[in-house]
């Protein structure tokens, strides 16, 4: 993990914040818990009622793969057409990176 990156991604998530919580004492919002995400199934969070969209995703067998959270992170409703996520997404491939990397200190 590059830690200098994953600062950088601290700062980035707290465009995420209003929905989304990561770290030990994390509870699902309007989205899911993301400690772990990275490199895990899609729509695995215990207790997190997902769009029809992600859940068919998730059966397609999605996995957040960097590649995957990169893409889904740019636009997230071009992505995955249907998807309750209301973010526009991050344009910056540099947050979309230093997020990423803030996401795999929370494993």
């Amino acid at each position: 993990i590059d830690m200098e990156l994953a600062a950088a991604g601290e700062k980035v998530f707290k465009k995420c914040k209003s929905c989304h919580q990561v770290g030990e004492k994390a509870k699902n919002r309007s989205g899911p818990v993301l400690n772990g995400v990275v490199g895990a199934a899609a729509g695995s969070v215990e207790g997190f009622k997902y769009s029809k969209a992600l859940r068919d995703a998730a059966q397609d067998g999605l996995i957040w793969s960097e590649a995957e959270l990169t893409a889904f992170l740019a636009k997230p409703k071009a992505y995955l057409k249907g998807t309750k996520m209301s973010f526009a997404g991050l344009r910056k491939e540099a947050d979309q990176a230093a997020v990423i990397e803030y996401l795999k200190t929370f494993e």
